[in-house]
């Protein structure tokens, strides 16, 4: 394997090629360490995605010029005889957010909410590519598709049809939204805790554009975890200023997500299955059938150490 990495740059001075298998990607993931013991991330794909990835990648280059703890993309290419594609970046020491989040006392589980929220809101201020498609018109379809997919999958889920009411009254509020950089999939899964006891962001594996408070589409799995930490994410996100239309597109954003994520779980099995029927009854608890649009976990800045 370690003959494939030859022809990215500096690999003659990886010490340690040891494989991650950890994570939901189909990319081969590896931790590099060199000669100097500098540690780094390897993401290996399929070098077809190169030309669809380039925009995306442009835009996370960006990221290297905050003082944010995040991964940061140190040199990507072609490598394997131009089979694969590579992307290096950055190591960040630390452990899966998830795992610690409730070892935290209350208000540090809040803080640390509050920092994530705040690293979500730089990632955001990176521009989209001039020639984006609509979000209208790209999340549309995207509803539709998802719709559809939930619809064809044999797997319901009770009361998931207030979902779909939900959507339908909701989605005009989609028109006209701006759009920025994404970073795809954010959550505690892609968080770490450092040992400093800090929040930092990895795996922007999913990265794309679209309009920016479709990120909190995956909160649901914070929240699950500490309720303290996802109020936290939205009120750092926006300095306790929440805008009038947000929990109404958070609900909607959070709605859609889930109808695709119940067929997305099939072919990883009945294990996976039933998690993601169980997040969805639990997301409609939360939003009592999608009657109310902020969800019963939501704790207002002044309410957090209460």
């Amino acid at each position: 394997m370690k003959n494939a990495f030859n022809d990215i740059p500096n690999s003659h001075t990886w010490k340690i090629i040891k494989e991650i298998n950890e994570g939901w990607s189909d990319d081969e993931k590896y931790y590099i360490e060199t000669n100097n013991r500098h540690p780094f991330l390897l993401r290996i794909s399929d070098a077809l995605s190169l030309e669809k990835e380039q925009a995306c990648y442009t835009a996370l280059r960006e990221l290297n010029h905050k003082n944010i703890p995040v991964s940061k993309l140190i040199d990507d290419g072609i490598c394997n005889d131009e089979k694969n594609t590579f992307r290096l970046f950055s190591w960040i020491e630390g452990v899966e957010a998830r795992k610690l989040l409730g070892n935290f006392p209350k208000k540090k589980q809040y803080d640390l909410g509050v920092q994530s929220g705040i690293i979500l809101k730089e990632i955001h201020e990176i521009n989209c590519p001039p020639n984006q498609k609509s979000w209208r018109e790209h999340y549309n379809q995207k509803i539709e598709s998802k719709i559809k997919l939930y619809k064809n999958c044999g797997i319901t889920s009770k009361n998931a049809d207030k979902i779909l009411t939900y959507i339908e009254k909701y989605r005009h509020l989609i028109n006209d939204r701006p759009q920025t950089f994404h970073h795809g999939d954010y959550h505690i899964g892609n968080m770490l805790i450092t040992p400093e006891n800090n929040i930092a962001v990895i795996d922007f594996n999913r990265l794309d554009f679209g309009a920016p408070w479709e990120e909190f589409n995956r909160i649901s799995w914070s929240a699950s975890e500490s309720p303290l930490f996802a109020s936290g994410q939205i009120n750092g996100y926006f300095d306790n200023e929440i805008p009038d239309d947000f929990f109404k597109l958070m609900a909607l954003y959070i709605g859609v997500n889930q109808l695709g994520a119940i067929p997305w779980a099939i072919p990883y099995g009945a294990q996976q299955i039933e998690i993601l029927v169980q997040q969805t009854e639990e997301i409609l608890e939360w939003y009592d059938n999608f009657n109310r649009t902020i969800p019963r976990w939501y704790m207002h800045p002044r309410r957090e150490n209460s």
